[in-house]
């Protein structure tokens, strides 16, 4: 996959943590990653405790902790793995480099079906980002991702013209989001993320 901006983290995955000789990992870390996810999306990281965790990824403690070091180190995996996935799709949004490829890239950034969820990143990274650098820095990557896709969507040559505008894009995207996740009715949501087209537009 594509990477807009490389992961330079020294930080160890799950997968090249040394399980010892003889000693394969007995679980599909794919599923305990999105179990984790689930979890941290409906209830934020604080109000989440690693025994809810380890329940809910079917992992031992000792098994929870030989993987990912702690709360956080899930946490950080979960957002990566998170990140690569939504980004692939949004990708092939943006593959299409026109301008109606990046109103669909708005609307699929605004995450209408999250209803009043939100978005796991942008929660994670409002949580977090304040007291949690690792947190702050992965999100600032992810949304330089979205900002790159957005902006060869408006000008394949990639201005920075375009990156401007990615940006304000993105700004009104997520804030569509949040205010349905506070509870604005649809129609208005609706109306407020119609203006991404002019934007879009604007030479």
């Amino acid at each position: 996959m594509d990477m807009t901006a490389a992961d330079t983290s020294t930080r160890r995955s799950p997968e090249n943590r040394s399980h010892g000789p003889g000693r394969p990992r007995e679980y599909d870390t794919q599923a305990v990653l999105d179990a984790a996810l689930r979890l941290f999306w409906e209830r934020g990281y604080e109000a989440t405790s690693v025994d809810a965790l380890t329940a809910a990824m079917g992992l031992s403690k000792s098994s929870f902790y030989a993987a990912f070091g702690s709360k956080q180190g899930v946490l950080l995996a979960a957002l990566q793995c998170y990140s690569d996935e939504v980004n692939a799709g949004w990708a092939a949004l943006a593959a299409q480099a026109d301008a109606d490829a990046a109103m669909a890239l708005v609307t699929a950034l605004a995450r209408p079906e999250c209803g009043s969820r939100g978005c796991l990143f942008a929660n994670m990274v409002s949580e977090r980002g304040p007291h949690d650098a690792e947190v702050a820095d992965l999100g600032r990557r992810h949304f330089a991702r979205i900002e790159t896709l957005l902006a060869r969507c408006l000008d394949p040559q990639d201005s920075h013209e375009a990156h401007d505008k990615a940006r304000a894009l993105m700004a009104l995207a997520f804030g569509a989001m949040i205010l349905r996740k506070s509870g604005v009715a649809a129609d208005d949501v609706q109306h407020a993320l119609a203006q991404a087209e002019r934007l879009i537009k604007e030479p």
